[in-house]
C-alpha cells in the first residue's frame, strides 16, 4: 500500500486498469509552516515571561522577582538566539515535503516546546543544575559520569569507555557511603533520594 502525494495523478499511476484507492479522513489540517511559527514563536516570549521575572508569577518577593547570577542572562540569550534562528529558518529556508499536519497534534506539540520553554529558565541560585539535589545525593557525581559517558559516544574508543565504567563503579562506591552518612545525620532525609543515580541507585 502506498502513500499518494498530492501533485499526482491517477492516469499516470503504474497500477493498470484497475486499482483500489483508500481514503483516511485526517481531520481539520495545518500548514507545517504555521505549525513551526506557533511552535518557536510561543517558547521565545514565555522565556520572557520567566526571564523578568513577572509579579503575575513570582509575586513580589526580592528573592524571586531577581537574579544577580550572570548564567541566568546568557541562557536566555542563547535560548532566545536559538528560536530566532529556528523562525527565520521556517520563513526563508525549510521547504516541506508534505503540505500540512492534523490539527490536533499542534496541541501536543506546543505543550512540549512552550512547557519545557516555562520550565526551562534558571532558578535565581548559584548553581543553575541545582534540581538534581531533589533526586541524588551526590550530584556531581552523577554530572562528572554523564560527562565520561557522552565523551564516550564522542570518541566511540574501547579505552575511554573501560574508564568511564571503572569511574562510575568508583564514583557510586563513593556516592553510597555519602548517602549512609547523610541518613545517619539527618533523620528527616528524603526517602525517595538516591546516592547517584535518580530512582535507581
Amino acid at each position: 500500500m502506498l502513500s499518494l502525494r498530492d501533485e499526482e495523478i491517477l492516469q499516470h499511476l503504474p497500477v493498470g486498469t484497475t486499482a483500489t484507492l483508500y481514503f483516511k479522513d485526517l481531520g481539520p489540517q495545518i500548514g507545517w509552516t504555521t505549525v513551526f511559527l506557533i511552535e518557536y514563536t510561543g517558547p521565545l516570549f514565555i522565556y520572557f515571561v520567566f526571564y523578568f521575572r513577572m509579579n503575575f508569577v513570582y509575586g513580589l518577593d526580592d528573592r524571586f522577582t531577581s537574579s544577580p547570577h550572570p548564567v541566568v542572562n546568557l541562557a536566555c540569550i542563547c535560548h532566545s538566539f536559538h528560536y530566532m534562528k529556528r523562525l527565520i529558518e521556517t520563513v526563508f529556508v525549510h521547504r516541506f515535503s508534505r503540505g500540512t499536519m492534523p490539527l490536533r497534534n499542534i496541541v501536543k506539540n506546543c505543550l512540549y516546546y512552550w512547557g519545557f520553554a516555562a520550565w526551562l529558565i534558571p532558578y535565581p541560585t548559584k548553581n543553575p543544575f541545582t534540581w538534581l539535589f531533589f533526586f541524588v545525593s551526590c550530584p556531581n557525581y552523577t554530572y562528572e559520569v554523564g560527562t565520561w559517558i557522552s565523551f564516550t559516544i564522542m570518541t566511540q574508543c574501547v579505552p575511554v569507555g573501560l574508564f568511564t565504567l571503572l569511574c562510575f563503579i568508583q564514583m557510586t562506591v563513593w556516592a553510597k557511603d555519602k548517602h549512609c552518612t547523610y541518613l545517619r545525620e539527618f533523620k528527616d532525609y528524603p526517602s525517595h533520594r538516591m546516592p547517584i543515580i535518580p530512582f535507581l541507585l
